[in-house]
């Protein structure tokens, strides 16, 4: 039996303009309110499962709280405390607990929780002691060696924490060694190389849309984000996920949606896509239920 529980990172806020691409303010702002810097609130969700091969799963690990005081300004991070590790210890877990970390790329906003939490004079350290952690290839690669275009979206440290650990798994099928047939990957290339989208529970499951979908207002399929490095390959990868989830009723689970943390998705007689079954958090989900 799965269990799924929607646990919180620590929240964002980042200009509206980059966050939505080439729409409009005028159409973005009423999906989304922006404050007087026109910065919109970011969460930085992650999704906690429990009976996947036997084993506790996190999918992603958001923000965190290992960026220094200037930086954790310039990059609009709310709190201050792990919020990550507040969330999972209301869920009745800790870090130590955590069997595995499955990573869709490792972008600051998505790899950041794997941290401790920023003090002065202190190096980096990692967290989640007893999990091992999955990262498709390509973002992998990425990782060891960005473009410049997006080389501040990484944590440099990173990757070495990673390998010196021995408990990371590289993937780049369906399937990983460590989870089993219950999780089943895809890529996406438009937003980063191999961007890793993780299935839970095969047909009427759930999936993790990471960066492809943020959110609600991206489930609408022109809208692409400053940060997609090619919005029109993106655009295509996002047709042909959301056809094949509404065709096997897979939800969507959304990391940066503030409001909503899974949705089921609808497509009209237009071919336009949109959302149902609007759900803003969940604790101990059943799968089949």
């Amino acid at each position: 039996m799965i269990r799924l529980w929607s646990v919180l990172g620590n929240a964002q806020k980042l200009d509206g303009g980059a966050m939505f691409g080439n729409a409009p303010r005028a159409m973005w702002s009423h999906w989304v309110t922006p404050d007087a810097g026109n910065r919109v609130p970011l969460a930085c969700r992650a999704l906690l499962a429990t009976g996947i091969n036997g084993q506790r799963v996190l999918f992603e690990a958001g923000i965190g709280a290992f960026f220094e005081p200037k930086l954790k300004q310039r990059y609009g991070v709310v709190e201050d405390e792990h919020v990550l590790l507040a969330s999972l210890g209301k869920a009745g877990f800790a870090h130590e607990d955590i069997d595995a970390v499955v990573l869709s790329h490792l972008h600051f906003d998505h790899a950041g929780g794997l941290l401790a939490a920023w003090a002065p004079g202190k190096p980096r350290q990692l967290l989640f002691p007893n999990a091992r952690f999955i990262v498709g290839r390509e973002c992998w690669a990425r990782a060891l060696n960005p473009h410049p275009r997006d080389r501040a979206s990484f944590i440099p440290e990173l990757p070495g924490l990673l390998e010196a650990s021995r408990r990371l798994e590289i993937v780049d099928g369906e399937f990983s060694t460590t989870l089993g047939p219950e999780v089943r990957f895809e890529y996406s290339h438009g937003h980063t190389p191999g961007l890793l989208l993780a299935t839970v529970g095969g047909d009427g499951g759930v999936v993790f849309c990471a960066d492809l979908i943020p959110g609600r207002p991206w489930v609408h399929l022109p809208v692409t984000m400053g940060y997609d490095r090619y919005p029109e390959l993106l655009v295509d990868e996002k047709r042909r996920f959301l056809d094949d989830k509404l065709a096997r009723g897979v939800r969507l689970f959304y990391t940066h949606d503030a409001e909503c943390a899974m949705t089921a998705v609808t497509r009209d007689d237009k071919a336009r896509y949109g959302v149902t079954q609007e759900v803003a958090d969940f604790a101990g989900l059943t799968l089949g239920a």
